[in-house]
């Protein structure tokens, strides 16, 4: 049971990291460690972050719905892949011992610290890309391998699903930033449902994390043109390093 400074420190984290995702990305790298820090074991933390963020998501393709008009076939293709990788990823979590996700952990964290840190590079490159094509099965593939990783941890699973989509689709930024969100939604719901079904998930802590990430979305999606997206960014990457660095000396 959480105490009344765990949930506020709780709250506190999912406003920060709603309203970071809305801006730059990378809010998990802030609301998995809160949930560590007040008590939650590594994977209980992960699978409450992992059903906490579903209504982030949800709001962010609601938001970006319009630029899924003209994408029914690609989204009929990823969209079963997506369910099916999340929920592998998530059997894979709840399959594996709490000793061997804890080691991987701090290396987790590092490879969503660097997508973080690749988002910029990573978004000239896909405002670079101009040849047509329609791949949408040959997507399923590096579409499947984020799915997976989404499912078994997701911080950092949108800038990887990201490149995952513009390896092979060639379209406008905002019409894949679209199909992402969708996608990406699938990916967390499947393995919510996982986890809701057999994962140590804390509900109080999920819920109030929950509350926080749609205050702090709304937040930051309001003043997301006010804020310096990459100072934000290299700050994310920083927390990354040094939370990572704390778990690399804990092992």
């Amino acid at each position: 049971m959480l105490d009344a400074v765990s949930v506020m420190l709780v709250a506190g984290a999912g406003v920060l990291g709603g309203a970071v995702n809305a801006v730059a990305g990378g809010g998990s790298l802030i609301t998995f460690p809160a949930l560590v820090a007040v008590g939650l074991s590594p994977v209980s933390a992960n699978v409450t972050n992992t059903l906490a963020m579903c209504p982030g998501w949800l709001g962010a393709g609601l938001a970006q719905r319009r630029g899924l008009a003209g994408q029914g076939r690609r989204a009929a293709v990823l969209l079963p892949v997506a369910a099916l990788g999340g929920i592998a990823g998530a059997l894979i979590l709840l399959n594996s011992s709490a000793r061997a996700f804890e080691q991987v952990v701090p290396f987790l964290i590092l490879l969503a610290a660097g997508l973080v840190a690749l988002a910029n590079p990573l978004r000239a490159w896909l405002l670079g890309r101009t040849h047509p094509a329609r791949a949408e099965l040959l997507a399923a593939v590096p579409v499947g391998a984020a799915a997976v990783y989404g499912g078994y941890f997701g911080a950092g699973m949108s800038v990887m699903m990201i490149a995952a989509l513009g390896i092979v689709l060639s379209d406008e930024l905002a019409r894949l930033n679209a199909i992402k969100q969708v996608v990406s939604l699938v990916v967390n719901l499947a393995a919510a449902v996982v986890f809701i079904a057999l994962g140590p998930v804390h509900w109080l802590a999920a819920g109030v994390l929950a509350c926080g990430t749609l205050v702090g979305g709304a937040i930051g999606g309001t003043f997301a043109q006010r804020v310096p997206a990459g100072l934000l960014r290299a700050g994310i990457v920083t927390v990354g390093l040094i939370v990572a660095t704390v778990y690399f000396l804990r092992l």
